[in-house]
């Protein structure tokens, strides 16, 4: 993580234990911005943050190559959830955020900006979807998504 730290001197970087970081994503969520770690402990910390969040419909994860020689990979921080294909109930908001962590990776910063600025309306106005109380279907969320971007 030291590594990472030194292509970034602006940043300033702190050291935590797995277990102690858990508790500070709990106790002080807002004192956090970027966290690095392993596959294990990041995957365990997202799912964490994804509650906290609400829904773990939400959150989306990038597992980046610093020195892009090999791929990077974007997903959802839940996965695929295969159980939920087909029912139209999956919250799509995660797997979106997913494709905007591509294109601002790809540099292609400004479509990610307008990405980002509907999931953000959306998760302030709606629709929602059953995990976060609402009652709107996948697709439903999608076209409020899509309408958002292309204005």
């Amino acid at each position: 993580m030291a590594e990472v730290g030194t292509q970034f001197p602006d940043v300033e970087l702190t050291k935590y234990h797995v277990d102690a970081l858990a508790a500070r994503f709990v106790t002080a969520p807002d004192s956090l911005d970027v966290v690095v770690g392993s596959n294990l402990f990041g995957d365990i910390l997202t799912d964490l943050g994804g509650a906290l969040q609400g829904s773990l419909g939400l959150p989306a994860g990038a597992n980046l190559n610093p020195e892009r020689r090999f791929p990077s990979m974007f997903e959802p921080i839940h996965g695929s959830a295969p159980d939920l294909a087909g029912q139209g109930i999956a919250n799509p908001m995660a797997a979106v955020w997913a494709g905007a962590l591509m294109l601002e990776h790809l540099g292609e910063q400004e479509a990610a900006g307008m990405v980002m600025t509907a999931l953000r309306k959306v998760a302030k106005q709606g629709p929602r979807t059953r995990d976060l109380g609402g009652k709107a279907s996948t697709s439903e969320v999608v076209e409020a998504l899509v309408a958002l971007v292309a204005e």
